[in-house]
């Protein structure tokens, strides 16, 4: 077991009973991050997909491990009556790694990002986890340093991460480089062109694919016999005929970001404000690409983890 995974955790990481004997017992647990449903969705569009990726993951024969912060307290594998509560709360801020202590000081609610998901999710002995898309390097990096705290994190967290690739407000370019720098391994699923988020493909080619969930799960086997602390990024693309209209997604982002920049929108700020015109400009057609991305990511990450504990 590494040294950063411990069979004992402290107080302020509480892991649910199904998980820990899931884990115990050897049976594949798949983690999934909270702000998707805190931040990402609309109220009560948020409950249902909740509710719904973790009976889907069971009926896969997974346990599903949905990770958010209670109270100060990060819960690896939330009850009902807690996704209820963070979907619900109207004061549930958005955690990410750095952020997990002033939540515990606090005691606050909240949606925990890509990087805390994975952190926790490692700490708990958990091996994968879905998300919709990963964050990455913003435009105009060369002069805000705005890069998403994900890709540190990535680099030193070993997990089998399944993704659609990056959302596409940010600069993919510069996000792939840096996941090459920080030694991230990334694969495409069935695939070697890298998906942005709603559209299948972003333009950037990749070096290497995998075909099959045991591909994947070698993949990350093998990264382990080398004692590599990288996460292995899967990059699943959406089906092509149910991505957004790339003509569309390319005309609504110009728009968007020209919007951005004449209200003077920088920082954290950028990404909510991007992602909420996309969803007004598309007719709420974004969202529900957004939507069914995340379910079929779901469910490759539930056959990777199957495959993993296999």
């Amino acid at each position: 077991m590494p040294a950063d995974v411990h069979p004992t955790l402290p107080a302020a990481i509480r892991v649910s009973d199904e998980v820990r004997a899931a884990l115990d017992e050897g049976r594949p647990v798949l983690a999934l991050e909270s702000t998707i449903l805190t931040h990402g969705l609309p109220q009560p569009r948020n409950l249902e997909v909740g509710l719904r990726s973790e009976a889907e993951v069971r009926a896969a024969g997974v346990v599903p491990a949905t990770i958010g912060v209670v109270e100060g307290v990060a819960v690896v594998g939330l009850s009902r009556g807690e996704i209820e509560r963070l979907c619900t709360a109207a004061e549930v801020v958005k955690a990410s790694v750095r952020d997990l202590p002033i939540a515990r000081a606090k005691g606050l609610d909240a949606g925990t990002t890509v990087a805390a998901t994975a952190w926790l999710a490692h700490r708990a002995g958990i091996r994968v986890m879905s998300t919709g898309g990963l964050g990455g390097v913003h435009r105009g990096a060369a002069e805000s340093f705005d890069e998403s705290a994900d890709l540190p994190v990535l680099a030193e967290t070993p997990i089998t991460l399944v993704s659609a690739g990056v959302k596409s407000i940010l600069d993919i370019g510069a996000t792939l480089e840096r996941l090459e720098t920080l030694g991230v391994p990334v694969v495409g699923y069935r695939t070697t062109r890298f998906p942005a988020f709603t559209v299948a493909d972003s333009g950037f080619a990749l070096d290497y694919r995998v075909d099959s969930p045991a591909e994947a799960a070698a993949l990350a086997r093998a990264r382990d016999e080398f004692g590599q602390r990288a996460a292995v990024l899967v990059a699943n693309p959406i089906a092509a005929d149910r991505q957004l209209d790339p003509a569309l997604h390319d005309r609504v982002l110009g728009e968007a970001l020209a919007a951005a920049e004449a209200a003077g929108v920088t920082g954290h700020d950028t990404t909510p404000f991007l992602l909420d015109r996309f969803q007004r400009a598309t007719g709420g057609e974004s969202l529900e690409v957004n939507l069914e991305l995340y379910r079929a990511n779901v469910a490759l990450g539930a056959e990777i983890a199957r495959e993993l504990a296999g």
